[in-house]
């Protein structure tokens, strides 16, 4: 009896072992990513986009849009650092270290060089950005106005059906998040992450930072906007950044996470 079950124990501990590699490896994952896209975020383009879009339009339809095209972008930058996966696990560790480790100097270094009012620039140049799309969005609806009319009841019911399930604000929101959004550096960490943790933890954690930036942006509008002092969050992003790159000097490659 003995003999016969004694491999089971082993099978046991090992199946054990592995469910809690993988759960760390998660939250690892998870708390990253959540990390480096808050310090990535928080005055960011996108940040200021949801929060002068929220004071003119439907808040919720503003953090609706936003949102759609920042879990859509996590999703995609996660499958890009996932697909390297194909690479060994060791040159894609410290490929992705000495990457971290580059994005945190450039970021101090863009930091220390800042005015303290760095962050006004950039909210004036996303209002004129918006005020750009609201003109655009005037023009087709008085250019579209009469149209409607002419063109008979063919054209204008399946419109009329269009912008009553996808509000013109939402597609504004979505459009101007997700090009800002693209080439981003919270983009490019979030692929980085992915290569190198665990793609679950990368996605949820990528995700509820954004949700939780966006958010914020969306509720405290311009106000938040002007007393985030962006030299400081860049100052702290680079210093996460290089915390990141300093942690390969103790943890192995083939630990998991």
């Amino acid at each position: 009896l003995q003999k016969g079950s004694s491999p089971v124990a082993p099978v046991h501990i090992v199946n054990e072992e592995s469910a809690d590699k993988t759960n760390l490896g998660f939250i690892h994952a998870f708390v990253a990513a959540i990390s480096v896209i808050i310090v990535s975020e928080l005055g960011d383009k996108t940040f200021f986009i949801a929060a002068i879009m929220a004071m003119r339009y439907n808040r919720l339809t503003v953090l609706a849009g936003a949102m759609l095209a920042l879990g859509l972008m996590t999703c995609l930058s996660v499958l890009f650092g996932y697909a390297t996966t194909v690479i060994p696990r060791v040159y894609t560790y410290y490929v992705s270290t000495a990457l971290f480790a580059i994005f945190g100097i450039r970021m101090l270094r863009e930091g220390l060089k800042m005015s303290p009012d760095e962050g006004q620039e950039e909210l004036e140049e996303v209002q004129a950005e918006i005020k750009k799309k609201d003109e655009e969005l005037q023009r087709t609806k008085l250019l579209n106005g009469p149209g409607d009319v002419e063109s008979g009841p063919g054209t204008s019911i399946p419109q009329k059906k269009w912008l009553h399930f996808i509000s013109p604000i939402f597609v504004q929101a979505f459009t101007l998040t997700f090009l800002a959004e693209w080439g981003d550096r919270s983009q490019l960490t979030t692929i980085v992450l992915a290569a190198r943790e665990d793609p679950y933890g990368v996605a949820v954690g990528g995700t509820v930072g954004h949700c939780l930036c966006t958010g914020l942006a969306v509720i405290g509008g311009r106000m938040i906007a002007q007393k985030i002092s962006v030299r400081t969050v860049t100052i702290i992003g680079g210093i996460v950044f290089l915390a990141f790159a300093f942690s390969a000097l103790f943890i192995s490659p083939d630990s998991g996470f």
